[in-house]
């Protein structure tokens, strides 16, 4: 059973990364990347749990306790996200003392910094995007669907803040960090810290409405924040 499970997960990681990556490399439909990793984030998990007549509640996609996870995944976001908004001043400045190369692997931003707070183009837009296209079906796929079943294979764990985390949660983060790769550039690598409160409020709730929650709140910060030093894009 141990051995299966982890198989499984790897391998719809695998066949999900590689059409990410195959989307990307073909020029004509390169812009849909996104698309087409929203959609294998959704279908390949649910053609499994179809296959098996399992449930995606099983694998934290329900609402049974919505007030307590909206709760607690607005409560993390306000507690984060200001440190987040501290923690990006500090590495804009590290970036401009950086040579042209080294900036280039850190971050996808050129120039100086002209800060005053301007929000996105389109940002209506940005928000539902981030919900309902990044955030819910990435924490479908890595939260729900494969961070249970890797925890079907390796059980147990230590227990940190009222969650349980073991090499199941380690393995689902760092997986969720290189499925990033699909666009190689080394600082996509940086979407593993957010992942570990990610995979923490998964734990921690049962539940990847948290994790949804704060994951959207997170990219919208940056949006707002790559706006704000270096105007809309």
């Amino acid at each position: 059973m141990g051995s299966r499970a982890a198989r499984e997960a790897v391998v719809l990681w695998a066949l999900a990364f590689a059409a990410i990556v195959l989307t990307r490399a073909i020029g004509p439909i390169s812009g849909y990347a996104k698309a087409v990793a929203a959609v294998a984030f959704l279908y390949l998990p649910g053609l499994v749990v179809w296959k098996r007549n399992e449930d995606y509640r099983d694998y934290g996609a329900h609402l049974r306790r919505w007030r307590s996870d909206l709760a607690l995944g607005l409560g993390v976001s306000a507690a984060v996200l200001p440190l987040f908004v501290l923690g990006f001043f500090g590495f804009v400045e590290l970036l401009q003392n950086q040579g042209r190369r080294v900036a280039g692997m850190l971050a996808p931003y050129r120039g100086a910094p002209e800060i005053a707070l301007r929000l996105p183009d389109r940002f209506p837009a940005h928000v539902v995007d981030q919900f309902l296209v990044v955030a819910l079906p990435e924490e479908l796929f890595y939260r729900g669907y494969m961070q249970a079943r890797l925890r079907d294979a390796w059980p147990g764990g230590k227990r940190f803040l009222g969650a349980q985390l073991g090499a199941a949660f380690w393995v689902t983060q760092i997986l969720f960090a290189v499925g990033h790769l699909g666009e190689f550039h080394p600082w996509r690598l940086g979407v593993f810290f957010p992942a570990l409160l990610f995979g923490w409020l998964r734990e921690k709730s049962g539940s990847i409405v948290p994790g949804t929650i704060f994951h959207a709140l997170s990219n919208l910060t940056v949006l707002v924040l790559e706006a704000s030093f270096f105007g809309p894009r």
